[in-house]
């Protein structure tokens, strides 16, 4: 029983050891060894490794891609114009040995040291660009510049690399922004004020033109109608005038039948005449043909 505790007590001590002494590097990760405090081993790689125990001190950094998210920093473009800009980093450990001494392998130190520079980088490329150029005119070229700014002095300094800069929002100050909100719809009233205008002057000429092109039709045609009747009053009395040229008489005796039945189509009517005048003519004359 007594060897059994002492096999059980020694297997503990073992294990203790082995736990002490071997430790292990993920594929995602980057270490640096101690001893007593002295930096003898940078970079170690990805594996199994072993330290001696109570002497060596292994101080394990993430060594993927990580994001600073920078606090929003009031920054002014070569016009002289503020706007509040928010942004962050995408960065790597790319030298262990220099990120551990420069930051002692503290992450939050890393992060805080990184947003200060980015901020001077914004702060540098803004201060050369107008309000157009950083909004959307050269974006991408003004991510790029920081980026390699950056690179040239981070990795050295810090031990990291810079791998993007984004800018994730721009505003304008919140004193400036109700005036420029008041200016953008003065511009946006008189833009529409033109517009209307120019469609009622438009509206107006197709109006004018519509009315012109009415007018000269009405007009062509009219003077098309009383051509035709003109011809037709032409040939009528061309008509007319050969009847009478040949029975005068006759023609003379249609015209009074007709005058009859016009006076007398309504019955209600009452005509004054004198029994002797020249209306009953033909009535009058026995002997009329």
């Amino acid at each position: 029983m007594n060897s059994l505790f002492k096999t059980f007590g020694l297997l503990i001590i073992v294990l203790a050891g082995l736990q002490s002494t071997l430790y292990v590097i993920s594929e995602f990760e980057r270490g640096v060894k101690l001893q007593f405090g002295r930096l003898i081993e940078a970079d170690i790689q990805p594996g199994l490794h072993v330290k001696i125990p109570f002497v060596d001190d292994v101080r394990i950094f993430d060594a993927r891609i990580l994001t600073v998210d920078a606090q929003p920093a009031s920054f002014f473009t070569i016009e002289k114009k503020r706007l509040i800009v928010d942004s962050y980093a995408k960065w790597r450990i790319a030298n262990v040995e220099t990120y551990y001494k420069a930051t002692g392998g503290v992450e939050s130190v890393a992060h805080n040291r990184l947003a200060n520079r980015v901020n001077n980088g914004l702060r540098n490329q803004f201060g050369t660009r107008t309000l157009h150029e950083v909004v959307s005119g050269e974006r991408d070229l003004l991510m790029k510049n920081i980026t390699e700014d950056l690179n040239s002095s981070v990795l050295d300094s810090l031990g990291i690399e810079v791998v993007d800069v984004r800018v994730k929002r721009i505003d304008l100050p919140q004193e400036v922004s109700s005036q420029v909100f008041r200016r953008m719809t003065a511009e946006r009233e008189k833009e529409a004020r033109e517009l209307r205008s120019t469609g009622k002057e438009r509206a107006e000429k197709i109006r004018a033109s519509a009315d012109r092109e009415r007018t000269i039709e009405l007009a062509n045609a009219y003077r098309d109608a009383e051509e035709l009747r003109g011809e037709g009053d032409a040939k009528a009395a061309s008509i007319y005038a050969g009847a009478y040229q040949r029975d005068p008489e006759f023609y003379a005796f249609v015209r009074s039948l007709n005058a009859y039945k016009n006076a007398f189509a309504n019955k209600g009517d009452i005509l004054l005449v004198e029994p002797d005048s020249d209306f009953f003519k033909y009535l009058n004359k026995q002997n009329s043909r």
